[in-house]
């Protein structure tokens, strides 16, 4: 019969299961570093040895990392996936942005959709409370604060989708997100679109997601992104519009 002596698991086992779950559902992050070993020790209820076991399984396996005299922290398996030279092509080439947002329109688009079907009262309480940072940042002359909030922003509907693969395909590309939040708005801002049109959509999706409305949602964070693509591409004609006119100009003041 194919059966075996059930085997009592190790502590150390149990310990690493834990952790494993939580980098997996993003509740620890690449870069966090985790508690003292007392207090993490205390915390998990198991002697320290047995904790030392844990930590040196999960650094083998190269989900965890030591810094000398700095502690234990999150190795950065996620943010590796695009170097900083590829993240600053992508976040600033032409064709690469508006490929990026089409995959950001569906990729975001379904996040929200998920998001308000599945999401926790707590999942929305965070967005909610990311959305009133950037309401608050919004009276800032400097934009930087509110874009990064907006970043986060998206960031918190796709965590609260609650799909562990999209959560960290897009974990992984968060800095290009991040430069690509900082991109649309510095050219929309050239032609002078206003940041209040752009709050406007923040706050529909929102009160989408508040109100548990997956169509609403969805199609909030497409005309977003859709808003977006229009500012960027009437931006671009313009450039190339003023290109010629220099042009024809110089060639006017040499007559």
């Amino acid at each position: 019969m194919p059966f075996n002596k059930v085997q009592a698991e190790k502590l150390s086992q149990t310990v690493v299961r834990q952790i494993e779950a939580l980098i997996l559902r993003g509740i620890l992050r690449p870069g966090e570093r985790l508690p003292a070993e007392r207090e993490l020790s205390e915390r998990l209820g198991v002697s320290r040895p047995s904790l030392r076991d844990a930590i040196a399984d999960l650094q083998q396996g190269g989900l965890l990392v030591s810094r000398p005299g700095a502690g234990i922290y999150v190795a950065e398996v996620l943010g590796s996936a695009f170097s900083p030279a590829l993240v600053q092509l992508f976040a600033s080439h032409e064709d690469a942005v508006f490929d990026y947002l089409a995959f950001r329109r569906d990729m975001e688009g379904l996040a929200a959709e998920r998001a308000a079907r599945l999401a926790s009262d707590t999942d929305l309480k965070v967005v909610d409370t990311i959305f009133r940072k950037m309401e608050a940042a919004h009276g800032k002359r400097d934009p930087s604060d509110e874009a990064a909030l907006d970043a986060q922003f998206h960031m918190a509907i796709i965590e609260a989708s609650h799909n562990i693969v999209m959560l960290h395909m897009m974990r992984s590309m968060f800095d290009l997100l991040r430069e690509g939040v900082f991109y649309n708005r510095q050219v929309m801002f050239k032609q002078r679109t206003t940041r209040e049109a752009l709050l406007d959509q923040h706050r529909a999706i929102n009160g989408a997601l508040q109100a548990r409305d997956p169509q609403a949602a969805r199609q909030a964070v497409q005309a977003h992104l859709d808003y977006v693509e229009v500012a960027l591409t009437d931006q671009i004609k313009s450039e190339r519009n003023e290109a010629v006119a220099r042009l024809r100009l110089a060639q006017e003041t040499e007559r």
